[in-house]
């Protein structure tokens, strides 16, 4: 039985605008499964969705976690079921130094908060900024470890490599597999295709709120449009003044 279930959900705003329409998907234990697709295509909507964010969403459609529906439960009881969302936003203390907002975020849980820091001894640069202050990178780096190492059944986590450097941005995809190979479940939102399909198992494109092409991540890799549009590998060049009129036909 798959860990999470999502069948044909439909979550409306403001009762009219359909910003996911039919949309399923099945997650494994222990599988990375990417979420790829442009801006406004419903990608967070559908993290928030899961998660039970959204007041009397999903309009349509079950959402069922290890086989018990989890659709229209309130975020808390969905939680505590073992789902982790962890948001986009960084919502951090400007004036905390990097390791006071970690601390804060996990008072009385000190065998996480070992297990945070194991998590990124990898990486010295980022033990080694844990001091500063609030900076974007470190903090939301840090900020989202200390959620992974929660150890959650369902990880819902929304562009964690936004605003990182590369070298960071790596940190953090080679501790999503670790925590994957213990167990949990990811479903990761994802602006830097290349950086998840190199992690994920299988993926799926969403665009204006229906899934568009669905597979393994290999299988994604190899498409030509995916290739083309989101990892912007051209199969054929394209002279530089008819860029503008060029208009990939896609195979979705």
């Amino acid at each position: 039985m798959s860990l999470l279930r999502v069948k044909s959900v439909e979550t409306l705003y403001l009762d009219r605008i359909r910003a996911l329409c039919g949309v399923s998907l099945e997650i494994e234990r222990g599988e990375i499964f990417a979420v790829l697709g442009p801006n406004g295509a419903g990608k967070t909507t559908l993290l928030r969705t899961i998660a039970g964010l959204l007041p009397d969403q999903p309009a349509r459609g079950v959402i069922e976690l290890d086989g018990e529906r989890i659709d229209r439960l309130r975020p808390e009881a969905i939680a505590r079921l073992g789902v982790v969302y962890v948001p986009e936003d960084r919502g951090l203390f400007r004036e905390l130094t990097v390791e006071e907002n970690l601390r804060l975020g996990l008072w009385g849980k000190g065998e996480i908060l070992r297990d945070t820091y194991a998590m990124f001894r990898s990486s010295p640069s980022a033990l080694d900024k844990r001091r500063r202050r609030s900076q974007a990178e470190s903090s939301r780096c840090w900020r989202w470890g200390a959620h992974c190492c929660g150890r959650p059944r369902l990880l819902l986590l929304d562009e964690p490599s936004l605003g990182l450097a590369p070298q960071m941005a790596k940190v953090v995809f080679d501790a999503l597999r670790d925590i994957s190979s213990a167990g949990t479940a990811i479903v990761l939102v994802e602006q830097n295709a290349r950086l998840a399909l190199r992690i994920a198992r299988r993926a799926a494109i969403l665009e204006t709120g229906r899934i568009a092409l669905e597979g393994s991540a290999q299988e994604l890799l190899d498409h030509p449009d995916v290739r083309e549009v989101y990892l912007g590998m051209c199969a054929a060049p394209i002279a530089q003044k008819a860029w503008r009129l060029h208009r990939k036909r896609r195979r979705w």
